[in-house]
């Protein structure tokens, strides 16, 4: 029977099934919620199945292969991106084991894991995701060689899996260092989601029923002195001027330039931006130039000049005591005081009779709205209730509960409506600060919106709405405004302090690995005195190299069952010498097997019973242990023939 085609035993099958159902566990995190279970429910039922020696049914495997890009498309819409990609690859590799009945098939099967387990570093490129990936290969590498005939038992199995993946660090790290960087990375396709925590250029406060904390990095700002305290710690990113009754957006007006007068010495900070495929750059409100590479808006926030889709650093000074555009001109004026016509009249008969009372002084109109929102019964939740058409109305005298998009877009509502200019401002506030290394991490629960009102002689000010509600938000971060408010139990106090120690060692893997690019690459090597000029040719001598290498090892690897083979054979050779000095010679045609059993008819017994079983033994070892005899048996063979004695 040829090799390929016979059943893998059941300890291979067993381990191929681990490899499978740890890749579906390292994918589950960015799987739709429908997907894992059956999946694994699928894997267990072969399981059993395979180890009865039954075969999966072909008609419901092959309905199961036209359901399932079915139900990727219903879920997600399309099957082309990171997500769908993702859900139909992991479905396809648990949907392969159904019809693994031959080594070939199991082969197919690991090399598919191989794959489909390469595709989860498109969701993150962490250090722990590379440790599991890493530690995935491992059932797979241990797969493949309990698929060889002639393999060990299973714990030697799992260490020489364990010896080969360690051999092939060096190797990778190598080739990491000395192949040449991708200018497109791997990772850019776009990806799709639910609502989360994060910024945009629009926000629509009544679109969203529930909001996710997405609790991922967002970026990390390391100072140049000492970090500023958290309520300093506003990172603009959009600033919204538009408002159609639903939505806050940009507008479209061209504007100049806002003026800018510091009144305290400037910060000095450098951002590493996450991948955000935007290109909205936040930065500490407010910067004095544009970084390398990005613009300035009207409303002094930066753009990059194409969409972020790998991580950037750029470095920035801001002032955090400032008079922005003191003057207003009619054409920014117009813009801040835009409000849709007809659109919540409750809030305007409010924001009108506050404007009475205060004969339409600023700060006491921005006084009686915090107010407002302080005694007024007001709750901060991410789980909101649903707003109806006239969605600030509704939630000023309705619903009352909302997070902080709500209440920096009502509060804008209510000083335009009492004649006082004002926009919406979108980016991050807060950050955890990690004095032992220096810097701020941000991440995108600390996604943020407030409020700027101009007032007469001080120009923008900025005003944080939310506070009023839940000052946690501003002196403690998101998370902690977020508790009792629905938020998950790993949100807890202990854990986020554990998570945000442990970014310490996650910054220092994002810094030296995934920051490794071209630019950094080339400097290392011209620091060893590499030509950037010779560094393709350079390239194509490693891959050489490594090929060499590759072939070496696997000459070595294929010429040691023929060296076991010819051990066999000169064991033979010794014991056919051996009966040619008592008269019994071999013709050129017998073969050696046959020739010992003719042998043995003619000799006592005891004698007769051990050459024929020398005979046996020889035919088998040498016919049907192909590609490789088990070693322990060859130098059984070998010591009872060296014994056998006439």
């Amino acid at each position: 029977m040829n090799a390929a085609a016979q059943r893998p035993d059941l300890r291979s099958f067993a381990l191929l099934s681990l490899t499978a159902a740890a890749v579906l566990v390292l994918h589950a995190g960015h799987l739709p919620l429908w997907l894992p279970p059956p999946l694994l429910l699928l894997l267990a039922w072969r399981w059993q199945g395979y180890r009865r020696g039954l075969r999966f049914p072909a008609a419901l495997r092959y309905l199961l292969v036209l359901a399932l890009p079915l139900a990727v498309v219903a879920s997600y819409g399309t099957l082309f991106g990171r997500l769908p990609g993702a859900a139909l690859a992991v479905g396809l590799l648990v949907l392969k084991l159904t019809e693994t009945e031959r080594l070939r098939d199991a082969r197919i099967a690991v090399a598919v894991a191989a794959f489909v387990l390469m595709s989860a570093l498109l969701f993150g490129q962490s250090l722990l995701m590379t440790v599991l990936v890493c530690a995935t290969l491992w059932p797979a590498l241990a797969t493949l060689a309990a698929l060889q005939p002639g393999s060990g038992g299973t714990a030697a199995l799992l260490r020489e899996s364990a010896l080969r993946l360690a051999l092939a660090l060096p190797v990778a790290l190598l080739a990491f260092v000395l192949v040449p960087r991708l200018s497109t990375p791997l990772w850019g396709a776009p990806g799709a989601g639910e609502a989360r925590t994060g910024i945009s250029a629009r926000m629509s406060p009544g679109a969203i029923a529930q909001l996710l904390i997405d609790d991922s990095p967002a970026f990390r700002v390391g100072f140049d002195g000492a970090i500023p305290p958290r309520a300093q710690r506003y990172f603009r990113a959009v600033v919204l001027w538009h408002f159609d009754g639903r939505s806050w957006t940009p507008g479209h007006a061209a504007l100049p330039l806002e003026p800018l007068a510091a009144r305290r010495p400037p910060l000095r900070y450098t951002i590493s931006l996450e991948a955000t495929r935007q290109t909205l750059l936040p930065a500490l409100d407010i910067p004095l130039r544009a970084a390398a590479g990005t613009r300035f808006t009207a409303a002094r926030t930066l753009l990059a000049a194409h969409p972020v889709d790998q991580r950037l650093r750029y470095t920035l000074e801001s002032a955090t005591g400032y008079a922005l555009d003191p003057r207003l001109s009619p054409a920014e004026r117009a813009l801040a005081l835009q409000l849709p016509a007809g659109a919540d009249p409750r809030t305007r008969a409010l924001a009108a009779r506050w404007r009475r009372q205060t004969g339409g002084a600023g700060a006491a109109i921005i006084a009686a709205a915090l107010r407002l929102f302080h005694d007024g019964g007001f709750r901060y939740t991410l789980v909101p209730p649903p707003l109806g058409h006239q969605q600030v109305d509704d939630f000023l005298f309705d619903t009352r509960a909302g997070f902080c998009e709500h209440y920096a877009s009502a509060f804008v509502f209510l000083m335009r409506a009492a004649g006082l200019p004002a926009r919406v401002v979108a980016g991050y506030q807060g950050g955890y600060a990690n004095r032992l290394a220096g810097y701020v991490l941000v991440r995108q629960s600390d996604a943020h919106a407030w409020a700027e009102v101009w007032l007469r002689g001080r120009g923008w000010v900025r005003v944080d709405p939310t506070a009023a509600v839940r000052p946690e938000r501003i002196s403690l971060g998101a998370t902690a405004a977020a508790q009792g408010a629905g938020a998950p139990w790993y949100l807890s106090g202990w854990w986020l302090g554990l998570r945000d120690r442990i970014d310490i060692v996650n910054r220092l893997w994002d810094q030296a690995v995934v920051g490794f690019d071209a630019l950094r690459q080339r400097g290392l090597l011209t620091r060893f005195g590499v030509d950037p000029a010779r560094w393709q040719s350079l390239a194509l001598a490693l891959a050489l190299l490594l090929g060499a290498l590759m072939a070496v090892a696997m000459a070595l690897t294929l010429h040691e069952p023929r060296a076991r083979v010819d051990a066999l054979a000169r064991a033979y050779a010794v014991l056919e010498r051996r009966l040619a000095r008592h008269g019994y010679r071999r013709s050129g045609s017998e073969p050696p097997a046959q020739f010992l059993q003719r042998v043995a008819t003619t000799l006592p017994p005891q004698p007769a019973r051990r050459l024929y079983e020398l005979s046996t033994g020889y035919a088998r070892l040498r016919y049907a242990c192909t590609p490789s005899a088990p070693a322990l048996a060859v130098r059984d063979w070998i010591r009872r023939a060296r014994e056998f004695r006439l």
